[in-house]
Parts: structure tokens; sequence; C-alpha cells
């Protein structure tokens, strides 16, 4: 595994400048601006990535605004009761992306926010407080306490909202099989880990750099 120095020459030279390269580079928010950020627009947030999931993101996205009507806004509170009645009646409204399974996923994650909620006062604090060295952690939380949040789905929803993580997708883990970290996608916790522990490592040795500018300097240097 080459070390962070390699890395950042990697991405001056293909850049040509630091300015350049800084510029092409994503800011997460911080952890006061993601505790600001209300419960409704993270499962808002949540629900726009399950119904992305294997579709056209332009197409999701064209249908927001039909889907936070029939979702209240996406306040947790309402969305909660929304009973197997409410949301088979959906199935029916044209507006929005007809999935059941992903309909019914909805209401479940609300019941997450709502039970982050309870304990920590909102979900962002959830969020805001994971520390980045443990990011993965909170992608496997998500998975097991959330529906429809598996795969990419987590990684994806944290970098939506601006919580800085690395995304493992296929140019990322093209890098990490160059460095021969991992030779596929991670799923298992073992190679979880060990993709944590590389990027904890060039997450040090850059100076506390963003996991998520790793990443994409990492898929910057997978060649097309």
């Amino acid at each position: 595994m080459r070390d962070y120095k390699w890395l950042h020459e990697y991405c001056l030279n293909r850049f040509g400048s630091a300015a350049e390269l800084e510029a092409h580079l994503p800011i997460p928010k911080t952890p006061a601006q993601l505790r600001k950020i209300s419960d409704d627009r993270y499962l808002s947030t949540m629900a726009l990535r399950v119904f992305r999931a294997g579709l056209k993101h332009s197409l999701v996205d064209a249908k927001w605004p039909a889907f936070e009507e029939v979702f209240f806004k996406f306040d947790p509170e309402k969305v909660v009761l929304m009973s197997a009645e409410h949301l088979e009646r959906l199935m029916q409204d044209a507006r929005i992306i007809r999935h059941l399974g992903k309909l019914k996923s909805v209401p479940r994650n609300a019941q997450l926010v709502l039970d982050v909620a309870h304990e920590k006062g909102s979900f962002g604090a959830l969020i805001a407080d994971w520390p980045v060295t443990d990011i993965v952690g909170l992608w496997t939380y998500l998975k097991k306490h959330g529906h429809q949040l598996g795969g990419l789905s987590a990684p994806r929803f944290l970098r939506m909202m601006g919580k800085d993580t690395f995304v493992p997708s296929y140019d990322v883990v093209a890098a990490l099989n160059a460095q021969e970290i991992v030779d596929k996608i991670p799923t298992s916790l073992r190679d979880l880990a060990t993709v944590q522990n590389a990027f904890n490592q060039w997450h040090e040795e850059s100076g506390g750099r963003p996991m998520s500018q790793i990443s994409m300097m990492l898929a910057y240097t997978v060649n097309h």
C-alpha cells in the first residue's frame, strides 16, 4: 500500500496545481452543520437514496416534490403512522415511483429516525458525532437498524447529507485493488475494517484530510 504522499503527488500531476485539485474535491459539512439539519430532511434524503438505487437519478428527482407531498414532507411523526393500506393506496398514485418494497421502507426508516432522536435528541446528533475513523461502523448501524440501506446506500446517503465518508464505488474499489488492500467490493466485516484502516492511515498521513476527499483522489488514480 502506497502512502498518502504518492496519492497527493499523483493527483497534483493530474490536475496541474493544488488549487485545481482542491476545486474538484467535495467539502463535507461540519458536525455543527450536520446537527442543525432537521430529522425530516434526514428521512427525506434517506428515502431519496432508497428510491434512486437501481434507477436513473434524474427520474427519481423529478418526482420528488410529489413524494414530499404524499409523505407529509417526511415528518417522521406522521410518516411512522402510515398504515399498510395507506401504502397500498400510494401504489395507485402515478405521480410517484410505485415500488411497494421501497414505499414500505419509508415508515420503517421513520421509526429509526424517531428511535435515534428519542435517545440522542435528534437524528443529526448521531450522524454528527459518529467518528469518521469508524465510518464503516455507521454504515453497519444504518444497515442493521434501517431498511434498504445495505450495499452502497448507507455511504451514499451519508455523502448526500454532507457527512464525511468514503464511498466504495467501482473506481475506489479498483484503486484499492491496485494498492492490494482488497480485491472486491468490501462487504464482510473483515474487508470493511481493512479498508477503514487504510483510509485512517491516509487520513493521518495527510494531516486530517477528509475521508470523502481521499476517496475522490483514489478514484482519480483509476485510468479509463
